[in-house]
């Protein structure tokens, strides 16, 4: 499973490493439960590799809504857990969104899969795993951004156990 993720991962980096795009680098916390449960805590860092590159446009030609682009990542926390993923995502400005002007804030979802490896950090039930990502980001003078997002990841239950795990992130985006 993990050579087939790397395979796919480096397809996905060289059709696109000619494609202009943002690089995003990420700390945050691994395991947040908003229950009070237990958790297995632990610091998560984060890069992504973000395409511009628009792979399907989504809603009428004169206005499309939706432009999915690829990205592709690795999540690795201090509990020596790491996750590589690919996915797309798309993002829209927030004042075109509410209000029809530009404004500085973003709102970028996006959906992934990859290979996950437990470390000795929390156990995810199988090493195929799924993240579903909201950020909000907002757009600085040189226009490099700072985001925070809330991710969930989870085996969809196709492992013997689906415990699931929230990360809460701040970021910064570069892009070139």
């Amino acid at each position: 499973m993990l050579r087939l993720t790397l395979l796919i991962s480096l397809v996905f980096a060289s059709t696109l490493s000619f494609a202009k795009g943002t690089n995003v680098f990420g700390i945050g916390i691994f395991d947040v439960k908003f229950d009070g449960s237990d958790t297995r805590q632990a610091t998560d860092f984060r890069y992504e590799y973000r395409s511009d590159k628009s792979l399907v446009d989504i809603g009428p030609p004169k206005d499309n809504f939706f432009f999915l682009k690829p990205f592709f990542g690795i999540e690795h926390t201090t509990d020596q857990a790491s996750y590589f993923l690919t996915g797309l995502y798309f993002e829209d400005n927030l004042g075109e969104l509410f209000d029809g002007r530009d404004s500085k804030f973003y709102f970028t979802p996006s959906v992934g899969a990859g290979y996950y490896e437990d470390g000795s950090g929390k156990k995810l039930g199988n090493s195929l795993q799924f993240r579903t990502s909201l950020e909000i980001s907002y757009e600085l003078k040189n226009k490099n951004r700072i985001g925070l997002s809330i991710s969930h990841i989870s085996n969809a239950n196709l492992g013997d156990k689906n415990p699931g795990s929230e990360i809460i992130s701040i970021s910064y985006h570069i892009p070139y």
